[in-house]
């Protein structure tokens, strides 16, 4: 019988669980949240002589970072075509170099950290189920291959030849990246931050920030006041410290993992390669190996609560949408159980592109969030960035990611318009289920 887990099957309470902040104390950076972002930064800092603080709710890793898909991929942004239409044709290159680098950018860090994270550079590909995805599949790998980004399409027989799932008809190749486990990834950069003398306080919820020439951070049970602070928080920056409402917004995301295969079931399934898969629809679906030969999967569904608050974890109704996508696509493992289902909260943009600047009138709090899916390459990278930028050493790279930016509303037109659009594009995925499965039948 399937479980629910309320954090990640990633991950576990590391047994050098690191004290909570107690009474007044000082640092050169401060920096909000223990994941990619926070603890990217800090390595960068600390390696130029800062010294910086982490500050973590709950431990490092604990939020997004140990609770995702595991997919290292350099998509950003909808897609290409959706990039060339508002970025134009410079711009949208950029953007998908810039992914790129991040995805190089992390497998640098697991060399120079010796992080053992089970990565396998298999690459993704974003596979279409149903012939209406055809079109725009073959769009995006037309207008890429036209920018000079290597993403084939891969039709049926080529699909074939790499031996994959026939419900995955014909697709699109990521050759950049792979597949990892989040959670050993995350551990071993928290273990590379302590290893360099970065001081990381966790279970220590900050409950107030106040902004002047020095930054004062309240907790239960202490404060910290540094010359700078970097959020680091993603999903959680406006439920937590209630900031940057208007440029992102959590949504719950679920995801599961079966029992492990067994030889004969993986000799029936093929699938020799061991591609991360996305499908095609509006809200996609993802599928992976796990290194112990389970099959995890999830998206397919999201969920926003009212006030950009943390929409509740366990999802009965999401846990049902996604096990029935699986045996859909998997009808030969109609046997395997799905072993367990969680989830987590992603901060969500409205190009789905990341955000990073200051606030205050000091200027000296720094913010990189809006990760959309794609975290563990960009926000790797991006967490290096902020670093370099607390101290005034902007990256180049990153003005790709300027452009007019366009608001969330405030509530109830925000709630009101995101759940038309949750509605609207899941009906879009349903009919094309439903007539896969009449097909089927």
């Amino acid at each position: 019988m399937s479980r629910f887990e309320p954090l990640s099957p990633w991950l576990s309470i590391p047994t050098d669980l690191q004290p909570a902040l107690a009474g007044a104390q000082r640092a050169d950076v401060a920096i909000i949240g223990g994941g990619y972002t926070g603890l990217c930064a800090a390595l960068r800092l600390k390696a130029q002589g800062v010294d910086v603080a982490i500050l973590e709710s709950e431990f490092c890793g604990a939020g997004a970072s140990g609770r995702n898909a595991g997919h290292l991929t350099p998509t950003i942004g909808k897609d290409v075509p959706t990039a060339l239409k508002l970025f134009g044709t410079d711009k949208a290159v950029a953007l998908v170099r810039f992914a790129e680098e991040g995805v190089a950018f992390v497998e640098q860090l697991m060399k120079t950290h010796a992080i053992e994270c089970d990565y396998e550079p298999t690459g993704n590909i974003t596979a279409g189920v149903h012939p209406s995805h055809r079109a725009p599949l073959v769009k995006a790998a037309d207008a890429a291959q036209a920018l000079g980004i290597k993403t084939p399409f891969l039709d049926e027989d080529h699909m074939g030849q790499r031996g994959l799932p026939r419900a995955f008809r014909f697709g699109v190749m990521e050759s950049c990246g792979g597949i990892l486990d989040p959670g050993k990834y995350v551990m071993g950069l928290r273990r590379a931050a302590l290893s360099a003398g970065v001081r990381i306080y966790e279970r220590t919820r900050v409950g107030e920030i106040e902004e002047g020439a020095k930054v004062r951070l309240k907790t239960q049970a202490g404060a910290l006041s540094a010359d700078s602070l970097l959020i680091a928080t993603n999903a959680y920056t406006v439920p937590e410290l209630g900031r940057l409402w208007s440029k992102i917004i959590p949504v719950r995301v679920s995801l599961f993992m079966t029992k492990p295969l067994t030889g004969a079931q993986l000799a029936q399934l093929g699938w020799l390669k061991r591609e991360g898969i996305y499908t095609a629809h509006e809200i996609l679906e993802n599928y992976r190996f796990t290194n112990d030969n389970r099959i995890l999967g999830g998206s397919k569904t999201i969920a926003y609560k009212y006030g950009s608050g943390l929409a509740d974890g366990d999802q009965p109704a999401a846990f049902k949408l996604l096990g029935d996508a699986f045996y859909d696509r998997f009808p030969m493992l109609k046997n395997v159980e799905i072993d367990v289902f969680w989830g987590g909260w992603v901060a969500v943009t409205l190009d789905y592109l990341p955000v990073a600047g200051t606030l205050g009138r000091r200027g000296n709090i720094h913010y990189s969030v809006g990760c959309n899916g794609h975290g563990i390459a960009q926000f790797s990278m991006m967490g290096a960035a902020a670093g370099d930028a607390v101290l005034g050493k902007p990256w180049e790279e990153l003005e790709v990611l300027q452009r007019r930016f366009t608001p969330f509303p405030p509530e109830p037109f925000r709630w009101v318009v995101g759940k038309a659009l949750q509605v609207y594009l899941e009906s879009v995925d349903r009919k094309i289920d439903n007539e896969l499965r009449r097909n089927a039948a």
